[in-house]
C-alpha cells in the first residue's frame, strides 16, 4: 500500500472510530461522496459544541493523533478550529480538522453555522479515491457544499463546484444561501473567469484525471447557467 492509500485508509478508519460523536463531514472528503473522487490532505468535520469535541479528542488521542499548534492566519477560515495529526511514517501524515460551532470564511467573513450544516446533511456513503472502500457517515448535502465552496471561491473550491454542479438539487436555493452571506455576482464572476481560462481544464484533469469533452462542456454549461436562474 502506497502512502496516499495509507493516509486515506487511516482517515476512513478514524472516522469510523469517532462515529459515536455528532459531527458533519465537509470539505474534500464530502466532495468525494458526490462526484469523481479526488485526493484530500485533510479531513474537515464540523461539531456543534465542546461536548462533542471532547468525545472526538478523547478517541483521537488514544489512536495516536496529536493536537497541533498552527498559524491560523494561513487557514481559509477563522472560526474556532483544531487540527489533529497522526504520523504515518516517511514524513507522511493524516490530519483531522475540527471546526467548532461555525465555519467562517476568512476572505469574505461569510458564516455557516454548525446548526445549518447539520440541518443540511444526511447519512451518505463516503467513497475513497485510492482505496476500494465506502461506508455511511453524516455528510453535508450537495447543495450546501456547493454554497460553501462557491463563497470561499479558492482555486480548489472552484474545481469542486465545477465537478459538483450538474448534480445540484436546487440551484435557486443555492444562490439564495450564497446571497445571504456574500454578493453572488462577485463570486460568480470570479468562478466564470476561472473556468473559461485556457489553463482551467488542464488543472482540473491534473486532479481528477482525463475528462471527456462532452462531460467537460456539460459541467461548464451547468455552472454558467446559474447566472440566469
Amino acid at each position: 500500500m502506497d502512502m496516499l492509500q495509507l493516509r486515506e485508509k487511516e482517515i476512513f478508519e478514524t472516522l469510523k472510530k469517532i462515529s459515536n460523536a455528532h459531527f458533519v463531514v465537509i470539505g474534500g472528503y464530502a466532495v468525494n461522496a458526490y462526484t469523481l473522487p479526488r485526493f484530500s490532505v485533510d479531513c474537515d468535520i464540523v461539531v456543534g459544541d465542546r461536548k462533542e469535541l471532547e468525545k472526538i479528542e478523547k478517541v483521537l488521542g488514544k489512536i495516536g493523533y496529536v493536537k497541533l499548534e498552527i498559524n491560523k492566519d494561513s487557514l481559509p477560515y477563522h472560526s474556532s478550529f483544531l487540527r489533529y495529526e497522526k504520523d504515518l511514517g516517511n514524513n507522511f501524515k493524516a490530519s483531522i480538522d475540527i471546526l467548532i460551532s461555525n465555519v467562517i470564511d476568512r476572505q469574505t467573513n461569510a458564516k455557516f453555522s454548525a446548526e445549518w450544516a447539520f440541518e443540511n446533511s444526511e447519512e451518505r456513503a463516503l467513497k475513497g479515491k485510492t482505496i476500494i472502500e465506502e461506508f455511511k457517515i453524516r455528510i453535508i448535502n450537495i447543495d450546501a457544499l456547493i454554497a460553501m465552496k462557491f463563497v470561499s471561491c479558492r482555486v480548489p473550491d472552484i474545481r469542486d463546484v465545477f465537478m459538483l454542479i450538474p448534480n445540484a438539487k436546487n440551484i435557486r436555493g443555492i444562490k439564495e444561501e450564497i446571497s445571504k452571506r456574500y454578493n453572488f455576482e462577485n463570486r460568480f464572476k470570479k468562478i466564470k473567469d476561472k473556468i473559461l481560462s485556457k489553463k482551467f481544464r488542464d488543472d482540473l484533469q491534473g486532479v481528477h484525471g482525463y475528462i471527456e469533452d462532452e462531460i467537460f462542456e456539460k459541467h461548464k454549461n451547468a455552472l454558467l447557467e446559474m447566472e440566469n436562474v
